[in-house]
């Protein structure tokens, strides 16, 4: 019966038969008691053995997993166990994960009584996109004897698609359109004048800005009532993604790669939800994909499957090329975000061309990274001739990166240098920051 497995106890009690027959060689008693053993032995055996395998089906399970998974991120899993034996049994529970997780060893044990239903729930952080094949569900049964082993398996094979940070999208877009801005790091913007489109006349409450006040309307209404301003829409904003050499760095599992298309996809949501148009470039040494800056109802499914296909190349990526695309497709003024990676000043400057190009035209924020491990190192106290060195070069490299940051402000960009874990909170940010100062 290949679903039949003998437990630890059933080699446990062979053991103690085997030293009893032993004995019994020298001492006689120990001989009747090793064939009385066996007996019962073998009675519990057969017994075990029928009560586990009486029932066809005495024992249901299923996993619950979603169609899709979002990267980078903790994405739970379910798994519902269900008793239907008339005693109570021990599980020890086996899913097959795919094998981009790298995970044999996920078990789990729990004790169901008769007719008992339990769940369980763990979580599962992918850290790279495309398709992932869950196996089969293994559940392995025994009853109080403890003596054999029941196999069940449950067909829960399953592909599942992991898409760029949808998680992170709720979060903060959520945070960012109903201004719960501080409770995922968000600064809150102050508006700058009156850059921003009409919207009506309402009453005063405390806390309008006094300098909005209608004074004729308020004589007419006999009543204090301000003018209500709403941030300029229909704008358009374009992630622009570098996909060279340098974005497959990897950090925490992801490559920047990563953490620059989820936080373009958070974006993204923000800029619709705020009524304006967004639209996506990924390029390389050529051109790759290129979403229009739309606000229709399927535009953010587009960009997310566009952003879904998308790969690091092991080549530099082409500025120049990129700004020639732009000024033919893009003939309207718009927020650029660039994510992109330098590092060092003399690969900055080879660029800072056709970003100058670039900034004429459109508002443009540059987006690149520290170097976590470069901080790391100087945070460490030097002990020998060899750790001094590697702190001077940390802080030589640390000081060009704000170097970089002063150049393109120079031709015109704005810059953000940041942490790749912090990328989509600093990306919000500067949007945030550009719109209420009226920038875009």
């Amino acid at each position: 019966m290949r679903d039949l497995y003998l437990s630890r106890r059933f080699y446990l009690v062979i053991v103690i038969l085997c030293i009893l027959f032993a004995l019994g060689m020298a001492a006689e008693p120990f001989y009747y008691t090793g064939m009385l053993s066996t007996a019962f032995f073998l009675v519990f055996l057969l017994i075990d053995s029928m009560v586990m395998f009486r029932p066809s089906q005495p024992i249901h399970a299923q996993r619950i997993v979603s169609d899709r998974l979002s990267n980078g991120d903790q994405n739970p899993v379910e798994i519902r166990c269900e008793n239907r034996y008339p005693f109570p049994v021990q599980l020890e529970i086996i899913d097959e994960l795919p094998f981009q997780f790298q995970r044999r060893d996920l078990s789990w044990k729990m004790s169901l009584d008769s007719g008992q239903a339990r769940k369980l729930q763990y979580a599962l952080r992918p850290v790279k996109r495309g398709e992932y094949h869950f196996g089969a569900l293994n559940l392995f049964a025994h009853g109080r004897i403890g003596l054999v082993i029941r196999r069940f398996m449950f067909d829960a094979e399953k592909t599942v698609k992991v898409y760029p940070s949808y998680i992170q999208m709720r979060k903060y877009g959520f945070a960012a359109i109903h201004q719960k801005l501080q409770h995922v790091g968000l600064k809150k913007q102050r508006r700058l004048g009156h850059t921003m489109e009409f919207e009506q006349i309402k009453e005063y409450v405390a806390g309008d800005d006094r300098r909005s006040m209608n004074w004729k309307a308020t004589g007419r209404r006999n009543q204090l009532m301000v003018n209500q301003y709403r941030d300029e829409r229909a704008q358009q904003v374009i992630n622009v993604i570098d996909k060279g050499r340098l974005m497959k760095m990897p950090f925490d599992g992801l490559s920047l790669l990563d953490y620059a298309i989820n936080a373009s996809l958070v974006l993204s949501y923000i800029a619709l939800h705020r009524q304006d148009r967004a639209g996506l470039v990924t390029f390389t040494h050529r051109m790759s994909s290129y979403v229009p800056p739309e606000r229709r109802r399927n535009q953010m499914q587009l960009i997310l499957e566009a952003l879904y296909h998308q790969k690091t190349r092991y080549t530099d990526a082409n500025f120049e090329r990129l700004s020639i695309f732009l000024a033919r497709q893009v003939r309207q003024r718009s927020l650029l975000l660039l994510y992109t990676n330098f590092e060092s000043l003399s690969g900055l400057e080879r660029q800072l061309a056709s970003i100058k190009a670039l900034a004429r035209k459109h508002v443009v924020i540059v987006l690149f990274f520290q170097n976590s491990g470069l901080s790391e190192i100087l945070g460490t106290k030097p002990g020998s001739l060899r750790k001094i060195y590697h702190q001077t070069i940390a802080e030589k490299l640390i000081h060009e990166k704000q170097v970089m940051v002063r150049k393109l402000q120079q031709v015109g960009a704005h810059a953000v240098l940041t942490s790749p874990k912090d990328l989509s909170v600093n990306t919000i940010n500067k949007y945030l920051e550009l719109k209420g100062r009226g920038v875009i």
